[in-house]
This record gives structure tokens, sequence and C-alpha cells, in this order.
């Protein structure tokens, strides 16, 4: 009974977590829908699940390593091809990342910490979000909390095997989203060498074992695709050369840094403004800045009050912190808000551990002060980002927030089972109505965003491009097209749909449409095979004008769906010249107002 009642508290995080990570899930259909034609084929297909192509044909890969698409394969093998079987794995990692969290902190900090860590983490919206949705960053955000668990228990004994496990953890995570995995490497590597209770010889061979793990775990499948010719695999989505190398060191590599991503589309400026502030602004600042500022000011606080297990956590956690940050706010490539659910449990697993060493010293003038301060910035935080959205919120925040640092400055006479729960409220009440909003919204698309519907979104809780990116307009003189575009999967009506399934078995694709997402609405609504022409963002070299035209001599392909105008500076231009051979060569028909041009007969003059 004791024990049980021990873990209630934790028991109900993580049935609260899992409520709101599954609450009406299915609403968002798809959700990305590039990501659920790729599970879709490898439910159909084990060579399609093996490489993460978007087709059952395997005509071309998704940009990025297919763990994710593994794990969303094999759940819609098992329950069949549909929003629950693709959404739920990301909902349990959710859970999982949060019990996760919890253990990690506790061994350091105690149960209070892991506890705070995991709550923070839970309600955080770009969590909430993520954790939703079928990106790769929820099983991203799972392996490198089991990285850092690891870690943990690698550093308390100075075991290599614990720390190996680590490693693999990462490698996996390049598996996930190739070398975003990479940011916690420091943190990890500098705990190790700080605080693991063993000589510096055993460190480095360690440290050397652990390394090994992550280049073995991560790059196992790269090895097997590089050694498969060419002929016999998909095309590498997202690469010029067709080699997954060159898509983890360029595009999705040092491109992302330096903005120079070869075959992108929107760069340069389309991505944000720069500086240290970029984390805390508009785009990004609902989704992870609520407790972030709180976060340095209790890592500064916490590793002054903290006893020396304390300060190897937030070795650990500050260090993740601190690199994931300064690399999202400076990097000039492709970066979207939802990628700061990587920053979500440091900032839990700090404010957890921060909060509770000054907890145990707030007789102490200066950690009574400290902790005070540290909800008080929280408040204002919360309430400055609450502004838009409720200013009836905003302001009890606020004043929530400031009557609770009264009470923690005045810790020794205010009573803790009043002023604990109300600081608590405080600084979570923000994020978590937050959070609520975000589960309460479908979301869909390649770029969702937490929180409610406000001006500038679509009706599915999608931010919207930048200018220059919606490419639904037709080619040429072909009739008026319902398309998607270039980050919304279209939604074909039933005569497309029919026509599409109509004899499909006599063709290796039923029908190829420029871009992965228009490619994914058809192939999601029918059931067969869709090429997508050009990859993601229609720049890919694949297929190239010349096996295109292959492929339609030997009746591979049946129907062409209309085309996409794509405003890539860079990249391959095969999806243009493809486009503009089908419109000389074939006859448009119109059917559910999407101009379809049927690849096995030749226009008539």
């Amino acid at each position: 009974m004791v024990a049980m009642r021990a873990r209630l508290p934790l028991l109900l995080l993580l049935t609260g977590t899992a409520v709101l990570y599954l609450w009406r899930l299915g609403d968002s259909g798809w959700a990305n829908a590039y990501y659920s034609a790729a599970a879709q084929a490898g439910a159909q297909s084990w060579k399609a699940w093996f490489f993460g192509s978007t087709d059952a044909a395997s005509s071309i890969t998704v940009d990025k390593t297919p763990a994710a698409v593994w794990v969303m394969g094999l759940s819609a093998r098992l329950f069949g091809v549909n929003a629950w079987s693709i959404l739920v794995p990301q909902a349990l990692m959710g859970v999982a990342g949060v019990g996760l969290l919890h253990a990690a902190v506790k061994r350091t900090s105690g149960e209070a910490a892991g506890l705070i860590a995991g709550t923070v983490l839970a309600l955080t919206p770009a969590a909430a979000l993520m954790f939703r949705f079928n990106n790769p960053d929820a099983l991203l955000v799972l392996l490198l909390i089991t990285a850092a668990y690891c870690a943990v228990r690698a550093t308390e004994a100075g075991s290599g095997g614990w720390l190996a496990l680590a490693g693999v953890a990462v490698g996996f995570g390049f598996l996930a989203k190739m070398m975003q995995a990479f940011l916690v490497l420091p943190a990890l590597v500098l705990v190790y060498l700080v605080a693991a209770p063993t000589t510096t010889r055993r460190k480095v061979l360690h440290l050397s074992g652990a390394l090994g793990a992550v280049v073995v775990a991560g790059g196992w499948w790269v090895l097997a695709v590089e050694l498969v010719p060419a002929d016999q695999r998909p095309h590498i989505g997202g690469s010029q050369t067709n080699s997954v190398l060159e898509l983890a060191l360029g595009y999705n590599g040092l491109g992302r840094l330096t903005g120079e991503e070869v075959g992108s589309v929107g760069g340069g400026g389309g991505w944000g403004s720069t500086g240290w502030d970029r984390l805390l602004g508009p785009e990004m600042g609902g989704q992870i800045a609520w407790l972030l500022p709180t976060a340095v000011v209790l890592l500064v606080a916490g590793w002054w009050a903290g006893r020396e297990r304390d300060r190897a956590g937030l070795l650990l956690w500050g260090g993740w912190l601190l690199v994931t940050a300064v690399v999202f706010s400076f990097m000039n490539g492709i970066i979207h808000a939802y990628y700061t659910v990587a920053l979500a449990p440091a900032i839990g697993a700090i404010t957890g551990t921060g909060a509770v060493a000054l907890w145990r010293r707030r007789r102490e003038p200066v950690a009574a002060a400290a902790l005070s301060g540290a909800l008080a910035v929280a408040a204002l935080q919360c309430y400055l980002l609450l502004l838009d959205w409720s200013t009836g919120l905003a302001v009890t925040v606020l004043v929530l927030g400031l009557l609770a640092a009264v009470g923690l400055f005045l810790s020794t006479v205010a009573p803790a089972v009043v002023v604990v729960p109300v600081a608590l409220v405080a600084a979570l009440l923000g994020p978590g109505a937050y959070s609520v909003a975000t589960a309460a919204t479908p979301h869909s698309g390649a770029i969702p965003s937490a929180g409610p519907v406000r001006a500038g979104r679509d009706g599915g809780g999608t931010r919207m491009l930048p200018a220059g990116l919606n490419g639904a307009g037709g080619v040429g003189g072909a009739p008026a097209m319902r398309m998607g575009t270039l980050l919304n999967a279209p939604t074909p009506g039933e005569e497309l749909v029919s026509l599409l399934r109509a004899d499909s078995g006599a063709h290796t694709w039923a029908a190829a449409a420029v871009g992965s997402n228009n490619a994914a609405g058809y192939q999601l609504a029918s059931g067969v095979p869709v090429v997508a022409v050009g990859g993601f963002n229609g720049t890919d070299p694949a297929p190239t004008l010349e096996r295109f035209q292959r492929y339609v001599q030997e009746g591979r392909i049946h129907y062409f769906l209309g085309g996409m105008g794509m405003s890539g500076d860079s990249g391959s231009d095969a999806a243009e010249r493809i486009v503009a051979w089908v419109e000389e060569n074939f006859t448009a028909t119109t059917v559910d107002g999407l101009a379809v041009y049927d690849l096995t007969a030749r226009a008539q003059a």
C-alpha cells in the first residue's frame, strides 16, 4: 500500500499525459500526409518499409532516414492504414518520454524534481503538438531522452555498458532525424568526463566505445543503402546525387546551418531572422518559451544551491539546452517552430532540478530570492505569451505568479501547503492551457504549429507558407485543377479515386504527380502507388525525364495528375521538363476539376 501510494503521483502524471496526447487524436486525419503515405507504402511492401519509400513501388524515399516510418509502417501493418494506427505510436512515445525523463531526473535530484520535469515536458505546447503528430520529432525526442537516462546511469557508476547504450540511442536518433540527434553529444560527453567515478583512462575508453556504438547504430542502414545498386532501390529523397551521405551532410546537415540546402524552396530569409531572441519571438515563443527564461535562471541558481548529484544533472541538461538553443537560434537554413520540441526535456529537467535544489535551501535569503525571482520570470513570460490569446488568463497567471513569488521569498513564514500549489499552477497554467488548445485543434500539413487557430493559419491549425511557397496553380493551358500545395496534400473526389483504382494492377504506378504532398494525397485516398515526381520540393532529379519516358513507354505509369509550379532556385529541373513533355505529348481531360493525362494513349492532333 505504501509503495502504491508513492507511485500514485507518477501514475497520475502518465495517465494525464496519455489523455492529453490521445484525446480526439483522429481529428487530425492523415496529419502529415507525406509520412502517412510512406507508412501506407511500408504496410504494403517490405522493400518500401526498409528504405522509407513514399510509395509501395519504391520510386523515391522520404527526405529523412526512415526510423519513424518503420514504427508507423509496422503499426499500419498490424492495425490497418488509418489515422489512429499512424498517430497513436507518437502519442505513446510522448507518454514514454515523460516517464523516462522523470526516471532520469529522479536519480539525480529526487522524486519531486522528476515529477516537475515530467509535468513540464508533458505540458510544453511543442510537445503536445509533436506527440500528437507523425513527423519524426516524436521518435527523436524519445530516443534522446533515452540516451540521457543511460548517460545518467553510466555517470553514477562509471559504466561503459550504460554509456554504450546511450550511444546506441543517439545512433538510432540519427536514423530518426539525422544530424539533429548529435546536438546532445557534447552534453553526454561532458557529464561523463566530469562526473563519472572512474579514471581518466577508463573514461576515454568508455567514450570511445560509446562513439563506436553511435556509428554502428546509426550507420548500418546508411551502409546497407549505399551498398545496394542505385537501379535496385528507390532514389534518396532530398538528395541531388542519390546518396544518403550527401543528404545527411548537405540538405539535412550543414545546409541547415548555412542556408545552402540545394533543392530547397523559399530559403534564405524565408525561415525567419536569426539571433539570441529567436526562440522568444512570435514564431517560436508559443511553442517553447513559456519556461525557457526560468530554466536559464534555475540552471545558474541550481548549480549554486545544488548538491553534487544535482550539478551532474544540470551539466547534462544544461549542455543539452545551451547547444541546441544556440544552433536553433543562429541556423540560417530550413527551420520550423516545431523543431523546438527538442528543447522541452532539457527545460523540464532543469526546472525540476533547480527548483527543488533551491527549495531545500529556502531558509537562506539568496536561495529564497532566486526561487522567487525564477517564478516571477515565469509568470511574466507566460503573461506576455498569453496576451494575444486570452487577456483574462494572462492577468490571472501574472497575479498568481507574483503572489506565489512573494510567498516563496517569505517561505519561512508563508505556509508551504499553500505557496507551493499556487506556484505550480502559476508556472504551468499558461503552457497547460495552450497545450489543451493544441490538442483540441486538428493539425495537418508539413508545418504544424501549437496553440489555438488564429489569423494566419488555415482551418487545420497549420501555419501558412512563407511568401512564394504556395504552388497550387495549374500548368500551361490545362483546365483548372483542385490540388494541394507544396506543404499540404489534396483531397481528391470520388470520381478521381475510382479512376486511379480502376486497372491499377496492370501498372506499377497508378499515376504520377509533381511534389510528394500532391502524390501523397492521391495515394492515401486511392490506396494505390503514385510517383512523387521531384520528391518533396519537386526539385529532386527523380525520375529524370529519360527514366520517366521509359516508364511511360513500358506502360508502368497510367496517369499524370496536373502539375505544380515550383519556386526553387536550385536543384534539378527534371520535374519541370517532365511536365512540359507530358503537356506536349498527351491530351488533358478534367476529372473532379483536375487535369488528368492518360499516359497510355498518345495525344491526337
